[in-house]
């Protein structure tokens, strides 16, 4: 059984939703990157969304933007995020980890090598923002034959037939983009959500969590009741540069990061 599955089946059994934070590799520094990685398991993430630094993240508001853009100052290369993941595996052997990227930067590793060594590295699922499905089958093939989950993206603007073509090869969860726009923006009413899901559970089985302007302990509870689980990014990478001086990690920004994470784990446990 993946680690994605049997998170999912344990909190089923809890009856609540997931917490999925989001750290930007190599933001401010590897260092305080893998710090961070390793300290939200005790934080209460019950799966890390880790973003690998690309120069041009399309689907990214400013805050992950800018993050990206001191990843990739900090020496980030795709090869050093999964190194970072191995080492977060020699401690932390049961929370998911899902990568979060843009292809380029896996083309130009290769793709069937690097489904190999995100496997090797304890990666247990893939978010390619920029992949639609009718391209996928170039990286779907070893997606399967190293069970890693191809996590794919819906929107309120999906159409019902083309929900159906996009899920119906998807594995591991369902990530439903709650807005039309950019991370870190504007966030779906609850109103809306109940909506999405009512559409959602019509077209999968799989477990489908939001993300995508969830930035309050208040909206982290809203939305992993009503889903699945909930995203969130902005608002953790926001308080944590916050912090930064001169664009370097301080002795506050771990800590910060860490207390936001445990405020959301809250409210999502609650």
């Amino acid at each position: 059984m993946s680690r994605i599955k049997a998170c999912f089946d344990a909190l089923k059994k809890e009856e609540r939703g997931a917490l999925i934070p989001y750290l930007e590799a190599f933001d401010p520094d590897r260092e305080t990157s893998l710090s961070l990685l390793n300290g939200m398991v005790d934080a209460g993430a019950d799966i890390i969304e880790v973003g690998i630094p690309f120069s041009d993240p399309s689907a990214d508001g400013p805050t992950i933007q800018l993050a990206a853009q001191r990843g990739l100052k900090a020496g980030a290369t795709l090869a050093g995020v999964l190194e970072m993941i191995t080492q977060f595996r020699h401690t932390h052997k049961t929370t998911p980890i899902v990568l979060m990227g843009y292809f380029n930067p896996i083309d130009r590793y290769g793709v069937e090598r690097f489904c190999k060594d995100a496997a090797q590295a304890g990666v247990d699922g893939l978010i390619i923002v920029d992949l639609p499905p009718e391209e996928a089958d170039i990286i779907r093939p070893h997606i399967r034959a190293h069970h890693l989950d191809l996590i794919l993206l819906t929107a309120p603007t999906t159409p019902d037939d083309r929900l159906k073509h996009i899920l119906k090869d998807a594995t591991g969860f369902v990530y439903y983009v709650t807005i039309t726009g950019i991370t870190g923006t504007n966030s779906a009413t609850e109103e809306q959500l109940t909506q999405a899901m009512t559409r959602l559970r019509r077209a999968t089985s799989l477990p489908v969590v939001a993300g995508f302007g969830i930035t309050t302990p208040e909206q982290a509870r809203s939305a992993s009741k009503i889903t699945d689980g909930a995203v969130v990014a902005s608002a953790i990478i926001k308080e944590m540069a916050a912090t930064f001086q001169d664009g370097k990690a301080t002795e506050k920004s771990i800590p910060t990061a860490l207390a936001k994470i445990r405020s959301l784990a809250q409210a999502v446990r609650s």
